[in-house]
């Protein structure tokens, strides 16, 4: 069975840390492209980062560059986003996403929000607070 599982979430003070993991099972990610998306309350759902399989492309949204790094451990069969200066507008439930490769992992494909709906898979988000 095909699965992604997304979890290290939390609450955390404006200005901390989180590292969020994206473990897949059933398949390996090897061949695919990765995404993290979230989504607060009454607000649509944003592409935040992503990843080409073959690690040479990676791109993140305006709002997150500079703060966030996205990155995958093969082996491991994960994929990770760190999250540094966290602010209380990054709160949400976020999860992550594959998409076979060759995918559209760019940063016009993160503001495009289509993006998220042509990924093959999706998984479970894990909820992120981050309070002022």
């Amino acid at each position: 069975e095909v699965q992604l599982q997304a979890s290290g979430g939390g609450l955390v003070q404006a200005g901390g840390s989180l590292r969020l993991s994206c473990e897949a099972s059933g398949f390996a990610v090897d061949d695919y492209d990765i995404g993290w998306f979230r989504q607060a309350p009454g607000r649509e759902r944003e592409g935040v980062s992503c990843i080409s399989n073959s690690d040479s492309t990676i791109a993140y949204a305006d709002s997150v560059k500079g703060r966030f790094t996205i990155s995958r451990d093969n082996a491991k069969n994960t994929a990770y986003l760190q999250m540094n200066s966290l602010k209380p507008e990054d709160t949400g439930v976020y999860s992550c996403a594959v998409e076979s490769a060759p995918g559209r992992c760019s940063g016009d494909s993160l503001a495009d929000d289509t993006y998220y709906y042509g990924m093959d898979s999706w998984g479970k988000g894990t909820q992120v607070t981050v309070s002022s």
